[in-house]
């Protein structure tokens, strides 16, 4: 099983994220790509790049359609040692969204701050983004501002009237220097990990490719699901229900003693 360095484990708390070691084999990643297919045509309303809750099987109150493969690789044993080595012990499940980007006119995602979105205190979160096509500068991989969650504050974010982006919200200008970006290129199998505050976001995908990835969201025990903060809402341009939202303890205990593991299962 592979765990983090030293090394790596200093260079995400102060970079903000990380590409570790871990990486798929080349059988899981066609697991996946087949998965997605099946998520895709199951779900023919939905953008692919705003297929979220992609591990729930049965569509709930977020309406897509997921598949068991995604829940089988959020529980994988390798990627939940790694993330507990940043987050601690206590590791919960939370969350998993599929971003595809079709070649030719896959969506931009703003430049934002992933926990301005989201009910957890206090608020951390590691996300795991597992490539399932390689994810490239032409075909629009993340971008990421390193340094930039180290006030452990959200920034303003303002709302966007485009259609053609993922996220209807950014982060408002003149709060971070867009030039100090970083491509974070994978191949397919790879993996990056990212902490709640980074700021973050995608290019459109104007090449032939597709670029498709997972993210999965784990938070440490010592964090509350607060599911009252946020109403049921379309506010980032597509529907997310925390209300309904299941949780799933994959390591060690909730801390908090007040996080609902019943709830959306």
């Amino acid at each position: 099983m592979v765990s983090l360095t030293r090394n790596e484990i200093e260079l995400y708390s102060r970079e903000g994220f990380l590409i570790p070691r871990y990486r798929l084999e080349e059988q899981r990643v066609a697991e996946l790509r087949d998965a997605l297919d099946r998520v895709i045509k199951a779900n023919p309303g939905v953008r692919p790049e705003q297929l979220v809750s992609a591990h729930i099987k049965t569509p709930a109150s977020e309406g897509v359609t997921g598949d068991d493969v995604f829940m089988d690789l959020a529980r994988e044993e390798g990627l939940i040692e790694i993330v507990s080595q940043l987050i601690g012990p206590d590791v919960i499940l939370w969350g998993c969204q599929v971003f595809c980007k079709p070649g030719g006119d896959g969506m931009e995602v703003p430049w934002h701050q992933d926990g301005h979105y989201w009910p957890i205190r206090p608020l951390a979160t590691c996300t795991a983004w597992i490539a399932i096509d390689d994810s490239m500068v032409d075909n629009g991989c993340l971008r990421v501002i390193p340094r930039s969650h180290h006030q452990r504050e959200l920034f303003e974010h303002c709302k966007e009237d485009r259609t053609d982006i993922v996220l209807n919200q950014r982060v408002a200008d003149g709060q971070f220097d867009p030039a100090a970006a970083v491509d974070v290129e994978l191949q397919a199998g790879q993996v990056s990990l990212h902490d709640a505050y980074l700021v973050h976001g995608s290019n459109p995908n104007q090449s032939t490719r597709r670029r498709a990835g997972i993210a999965i969201r784990y938070m440490p025990g010592s964090s509350h699901f607060k599911r009252e903060l946020l109403t049921p809402s379309a506010d980032v341009s597509y529907t997310i229900d925390f209300s309904e939202r299941p949780l799933w303890l994959l390591r060690g205990k909730d801390r908090t003693g007040r996080n609902d593991f019943s709830v959306g299962h």
